[in-house]
């Protein structure tokens, strides 16, 4: 069945907006976690404006499911997770002025990068995923890299589902058989929603992992934190 990872960054965008620590990031992930969540994402960027690296080791000590850390692996990045040593680090090639991640890696271009930091992340015992566009290429490469997981990067799904879903399905399909052949475990972000997210794991049974932030806070304005996070396990649990 596929996990849900909560990424809390949206929480620490409010907390970071006003000072102080209300709402405070490090009980919100301990809630998470006792609200259905299996797992918490965070995404240190170097500016800070959500995450904070000093959040990471201080959420890592109270969450018992697995800590997926993402982010440019950048040299103060990679410093941050070999310290913490989270079960899963996910490679995203964000540029420092990018509002959220908008592109996966050309892995390439980027072959030999990658698979020096693959391999360190492995050495340490920390699962390495990369962030890929749907592209069979892309994911090819990523195998060539040395990870053990890509995420496929689903912006371009939830554009487009409303406007014929299957269309929109279709690269993700071919992308994730790819990963299958190449023995790649599988995971999926970004837009995923209480809309599309059931058929996309219909069409895709074997994601073992999806990871949501902005739409679980969105929703939890209206439905509260604990419903939220139950109605995006219910409809991962549909099959």
């Amino acid at each position: 069945m596929t996990k849900l990872s909560v990424n809390i960054n949206k929480i620490a965008t409010l907390r970071n907006a006003r000072g102080g620590n209300m709402p405070d990031v490090v009980k919100a992930a301990s809630d998470c976690e006792k609200f259905g969540a299996q797992g918490i994402t965070v995404h240190p960027r170097p500016d800070e404006r959500h995450i904070r690296y000093s959040d990471v080791p201080a959420i890592k000590a109270v969450i018992n499911t697995e800590f997926n850390i993402e982010g440019n692996p950048i040299p103060k990045f990679m410093d941050l997770v070999l310290k913490v040593r989270p079960a899963q680090a996910t490679l995203v090639p964000d540029a420092e002025n990018v509002l959220t991640s908008n592109a996966g890696w050309d892995t390439v271009a980027n072959k030999s990068f990658l698979t020096e930091i693959c391999s360190e992340l492995k050495s340490h015992g920390i699962r390495a995923s990369i962030f890929v566009d749907p592209v069979p290429e892309m994911v090819e490469g990523a195998a060539e890299c040395g990870c053990d997981r890509v995420e496929l990067y689903t912006e371009a799904y939830a554009s487009g589902y409303s406007g014929d879903r299957e269309t929109a399905i279709a690269r993700y399909v071919s992308a994730a058989e790819t990963a299958r052949k190449c023995g790649l475990g599988l995971n999926a972000g970004h837009d995923l929603n209480l809309q599309n997210l059931a058929y996309f794991i219909k069409r895709i049974p074997y994601i073992s992992e999806v990871s949501i932030g902005h739409a679980i806070i969105c929703d939890a304005l209206y439905m509260g934190l604990e419903k939220t996070i139950k109605a995006y396990r219910g409809e991962l649990e549909k099959l």
